[in-house]
């Protein structure tokens, strides 16, 4: 039932929401179909609108993906970036809730197949690969960085080389994107998501914090 105190027009209601529509059908088709087998007119058909209407909106595929990028995938590098900036507590804790945040608003949605999807078409679309390290890997790397940089600067971490445990932290969280999205050898029903990432945090934070002082 409408809202009794929405006094817009229907039609005005539904012209507002269309773009959010549209990224909506748009997401749903990169992640099925990949990016370079998704139309701008099966985009529009899905979000229930005309092709010339898409078109008010997104000027063409690339604009639509970027914007599809930036609606469900920047904002949680930014929320990561907050909680480096903010977290009042042990860097290990820091390092946990990254982790965990990571999965819960990226890798078990629809977004998880967007970063699989660029991991898969990147070298055939260049601009695409750009714009995607720019606004997403540049920062969310940078996020993890500062994490492990908090960490040793407290004592709590022990001195490590931070630009190649950042990339040590990351592959096995894209593994798990691609696991999710991949048929392999072994059934996808043998890896569970939580389990994996609290088996991956204990090797992980095993061989960061320091040795305990002998007694």
């Amino acid at each position: 039932m409408p809202c009794p105190f929405d006094t817009k027009p229907r039609w005005e209601r539904r012209k507002d929401a269309r773009p959010q529509e549209l990224l909506e059908a748009a997401i749903d088709l990169f992640v099925e179909r990949g990016y370079a087998a998704t139309r701008l007119e099966d985009v529009a058909r899905r979000a229930g609108v005309s092709k010339g209407t898409l078109y008010l909106y997104y000027e063409n595929k690339e604009e639509l993906f970027k914007a599809v990028v930036r609606s469900n995938i920047v904002p949680v590098i930014g929320e990561a970036e907050a909680s480096v900036a903010e977290f009042d507590g042990h860097s290990a804790d820091l390092l946990r809730q990254l982790i965990h945040s990571w999965w819960q608003r990226l890798g078990a949605t629809k977004a998880s197949g967007i970063i699989k999807l660029v991991m898969a078409e990147a070298d055939n679309f260049p601009e695409l690969a750009r714009f995607y390290q720019e606004e997403v890997i540049t920062r969310g790397t940078k996020a993890m960085a500062s994490m492990l940089e908090r960490g040793i600067a407290r004592g709590e971490f022990r001195p490590i080389d931070v630009n190649t445990m950042t990339q040590v932290l990351v592959a096995p969280m894209l593994t798990l994107i691609i696991w999710k999205h991949s048929v392999g050898p072994c059934p996808r029903a043998e890896l569970e998501p939580q389990a994996f990432l609290d088996t991956f945090l204990d090797m992980a934070l095993h061989g960061l914090l320091p040795a305990a002082p002998p007694v």
